[in-house]
């Protein structure tokens, strides 16, 4: 049998001929942008529920550097840092596309918090998983790695995590995921298929994201924010206090807090990214 076109004529090593960089020089020029830098830590909202408090909250402003055609990169700030957000990039190749630009504009860690169904009732929602791997049931990441059943989240951002959350309130659990491009087709079988592998939850972005991210050696961290039993009974979907947004921004001060404790150094894919300090446990 032949190979989809999924899998082939993939190249993983060869270089892009369309590069963000190169749009983004683009699109600074047709809107008369100033080249400019968005700030260290950038955040993906896809639901658009942090974006949306943070506007009502007037704790947000657009930013000025951000050059994207077809979204708008708010900065606030958490943790004693300033940091950037987009809401709605929602599925893998937005998401991905939007970190492509995140880092092309300047960022050096991007952070992903996306709603997730839950497969294994590890405790009532809603709550957060530390996405350790993803089942790479869409597409975008075949484009950054060669197939295989995961994408692994990196151990120098791993470590990072596990030491901005250690002895935190909110609850966060850790392990597997599995990320889907379709979600109104997650059967009575898929589901217990992803019991069965021992998966948290489904989303929708984070094999995508960690592919991307092991292929460019980027540091990429994916939570994914359990808030629903993919609604098979009335009630579902309560995200807690301003729509999740609360507890989001706790974990995103705690994360901010750790990169400015380490200088906004991260060991990532055998290289340090942003300084030259060696990685740490």
């Amino acid at each position: 049998m032949r190979l989809p076109p999924l899998l082939r004529n993939k190249f993983h090593k060869r270089a892009a001929v369309f590069t963000p960089e190169n749009l983004l020089r683009e699109a600074r020029r047709q809107k008369r942008i100033a080249k400019g830098k968005v700030p260290e830590i950038c955040v993906l909202d896809p639901d658009g529920d942090l974006v949306r408090h943070l506007r009502r909250t007037r704790a947000a402003k657009l930013s000025t550097a951000w050059a994207c055609y077809h979204t708008e990169l708010y900065e606030f700030r958490a943790g004693g840092e300033r940091l950037g957000v987009l809401g709605c990039a929602v599925g893998a190749p937005f998401a991905v596309l939007v970190a492509e630009e995140m880092f092309a504009s300047g960022c050096r860690l991007v952070v992903s918090v996306t709603s997730a169904g839950q497969i294994l009732a590890v405790r009532p929602p809603p709550y957060f998983v530390l996405a350790t791997r993803a089942l790479r049931d869409e597409g975008t990441s075949y484009h950054y790695l060669a197939a295989a059943d995961y994408a692994e989240i990196q151990p120098g951002v791993l470590a990072f995590a596990r030491r901005a959350f250690a002895g935190g309130k909110a609850a966060v659990e850790e392990g597997a995921v599995w990320t889907t491009d379709a979600p109104f087709r997650e059967t009575e079988e898929a589901i217990a298929a992803a019991k069965r592998a021992r998966l948290l939850a489904v989303e929708m972005e984070t094999a995508a994201l960690y592919a991307f991210a092991a292929a460019r050696r980027l540091p990429v961290l994916c939570l994914a924010h359990v808030t629903n039993c993919m609604a098979k009974s009335e009630g579902d979907f309560e995200k807690g206090e301003a729509d999740g947004s609360v507890a989001v921004l706790v974990l995103l001060g705690r994360i901010a807090a750790e990169w400015r404790r380490r200088g906004g150094r991260l060991w990532v894919g055998g290289a340090v990214r942003g300084g030259p300090a060696r990685p740490e446990g």
